[in-house]
């Protein structure tokens, strides 16, 4: 659905309910830019306003799958500086991410933690229908790794952001995007699967 700023608000009612959350964020950039055309809310930024609405516990936050062009020397200096660890794309090229989500997993232990999941995380070869697509990216199987590593944790909500159709003919990006909702739903604590 929507651009990432959506994440923003729905932070704001978890953390009111549940205090800061744990995060597992999938996406090719970090979005903890400040601002952009003078504006502080924007797709760019919902991680930022986080931190400084202390609705993160930022000890227990991961983002994987970044990569891309930048503006910045060392663009992640922002997430590493708040404890964030940030997982580059490159370090998941050509492999499984169960042993990272192994360690994803004793991270997040079993207080309250959200998974965030960008579509552009993924290589616009397999999901084009986004805004800001950026190559060399995760594979639908390594998304299913990480979803599915997630199975069992205080899981206290999810989303996936930034599908566009309209720039995917083929209607993969929508495919995809759907498949990885439904695995989202699949994890939450509680459901039951066969």
């Amino acid at each position: 659905g929507g651009d990432h700023t959506i994440t923003y608000p729905i932070l704001q009612a978890l953390a009111a309910k549940h205090g800061p959350v744990g995060l597992v964020h999938v996406d090719a950039h970090t979005d903890t830019g400040d601002t952009a055309l003078g504006e502080r809310i924007y797709h760019g930024s919902p991680f930022r306003r986080c931190v400084e609405e202390g609705l993160l516990d930022c000890g227990r936050v991961v983002q994987i799958g970044i990569r891309g062009s930048s503006y910045d020397p060392d663009p992640n200096k922002y997430c590493r500086e708040q404890g964030f660890r940030v997982v580059l794309a490159e370090e998941c090229w050509m492999k499984s991410l169960a042993p990272l989500m192994r360690e994803v997993r004793a991270q997040m232990g079993d207080k309250p933690m959200y998974i965030s999941f960008d579509i552009d995380g993924l290589d616009p070869a397999y999901a084009p229908g986004t805004g800001t697509p950026e190559i060399a990216g995760l594979t639908p199987a390594q998304a299913l790794e990480i979803i599915r590593g997630c199975r069992g944790l205080n899981i206290v909500g999810c989303d996936l952001v930034e599908v566009a159709p309209m720039y995917d003919a083929s209607g993969n990006t929508a495919l995809l995007g759907a498949n990885l909702l439904f695995e989202m739903l699949c994890v939450l604590p509680g459901v039951k699967t066969l």
